[in-house]
Order: C-alpha cells, then structure tokens, then sequence
C-alpha cells in the first residue's frame, strides 16, 4: 500500500492511497469535510462523499501526469516504470504542478 497526502492551495484537504491490490481510494479529511469554506478538490470528488473507490487511478490524478517524451524522460531520469501512474504521479505532482492541487508522499 501506497499513501500520498493532498494539498489543495498548500491545506491537507485528504489523501490518496494505491492497495495493494491495484485499487486507489481517495478519502477527504475530516476536517476538510466538516469545513463548509472548504471547497472540494474537483468536480467528480464532491464533498457528499467523503470516500471514494476506483480500480484504477481516478482521472483527476491520472490528468496530472505527463505524456508523450515528457513522461518517457521523467520516467526514465527517476527509474519509475512507464505503467507506474502513482509512482510517476508522486514524483511530478509534489512541486511543479499546474492548479491548486498537488499530491505529496506520506512518510
């Protein structure tokens, strides 16, 4: 099992995780939910969930990542398997990352 925590503008807003069976779990943090100023991530991860469940990396995440040469580079440079999107995802989306949200790896 993998962990990374979300940020959204530099606020724990929740965190993802990768199973060990593949699957990925997106859940808002308690806080975050109970907080009506805050806002919600994206629009496919409304706050009328506070968990949500996917076989595969949810398309929010999966939009983060880089494509084409860039990704062959990144994936290359950081010794990250092409076919790993957490991997890859908590490696470009920890600082350099267009929007509000970034994605950093809990410890």
């Amino acid at each position: 099992m993998r962990q990374a925590t979300i940020l959204y503008k530099n606020m724990e807003a929740g965190e993802l995780i990768q199973h060990d069976n593949g699957s990925f779990t997106f859940r808002y943090n308690d806080s975050w939910m109970n907080d009506d100023s805050k806002p919600y991530i994206s629009l496919t991860f409304s706050k009328q969930q506070q968990e949500y469940h996917s076989k595969y990396l949810f398309p929010f995440f999966y939009n983060m990542l880089p494509e084409g040469s860039n990704k062959q580079i990144v994936c290359k440079l950081n010794r990250i398997d092409t076919s790993d999107y957490f991997g890859l995802l908590l490696t470009t989306a920890k600082n350099d990352n267009i929007g509000a949200v970034r994605v950093v790896k809990k410890a």
